[in-house]
């Protein structure tokens, strides 16, 4: 039989000398609008398609990456492999797709909020 907690840590706790939420701030601040400016451009990458050295299989390559770890990446992948029905994976930097799939993975770039180039041949 679980035990109610009859004592709460936190219930003399009072949120009266923390500072204010972001999302109270005005809208129209200085430091809201860059923020937005910041996200709505996440930088160009280039959508490549290459068959080179591959055996003959179209594969889908996504480079240019500035300021995105290796854990945004795979997840953009793992977003990019759904929605492509195809494998992939991330290697030297770079996601690479099965297929030549560069519409559906610009698409999916776009709403990350970044600025896909279809590059190469």
């Amino acid at each position: 039989m679980a035990e109610k907690f009859i004592h709460n840590p936190f219930a003399a706790l009072s949120s009266d000398d923390l500072p204010a939420s972001p999302a109270s701030s005005t809208p129209g601040s200085d430091q809201s609008t860059h923020q937005a400016s910041a996200r709505k451009n996440r930088g160009r990458v280039d959508i490549v398609r290459q068959k080179a050295g591959r055996g003959g299989k179209t594969v889908t390559v996504v480079k240019g990456f500035i300021g995105i770890g290796l854990p945004e990446k795979e997840c953009l992948a793992r977003t990019m492999q759904k929605a492509c029905g195809t494998g992939g994976t991330v290697k030297d930097g770079q996601i690479e797709i099965q297929g030549d799939k560069r519409e559906e993975v610009a698409r999916i770039l776009t709403e990350a909020n970044f600025r896909p180039v279809f590059a190469g041949g």
